[in-house]
């Protein structure tokens, strides 16, 4: 990992620690089991992946990232995932099958 990934990285943690030390809602509801008689031990996990975008999906044909959250559909209806689509579904253990039959 490079130096400036590593940067982020930790800022991302150093983030999500904040936020979750300034949380009245989180701290509200520790007080709760401590004034239940509990003492609270709370450990989360993240897992955070990073996948190096390639350069044909960082630019469409305007130059510009496609941000859209909107599925690309083709004319049969079905949905058309990206690279990175793929590659997600991947990483989580789904298989994705494409039809190669033609209608």
């Amino acid at each position: 990992m490079d130096e400036k990934l590593k940067e982020l990285v930790q800022e991302l943690g150093n983030a999500i620690n904040e936020s979750l030390s300034d949380s009245d809602r989180i701290a509200g509801a520790i007080g709760e089991i401590k004034r239940a008689g509990y003492d609270v031990f709370l450990v989360l996990e993240a897992t955070i992946g990073f996948n190096k975008r390639d350069e044909e999906e960082e630019s469409g044909e305007s130059g510009v990232a496609d941000s859209s959250a909107e599925p690309v559909h083709d004319a049969n209806g079905k949905i058309r995932l990206t690279t990175q689509d793929q590659k997600f579904l991947r990483a989580l253990k789904i298989s994705v099958e494409e039809d190669h039959k033609s209608s």
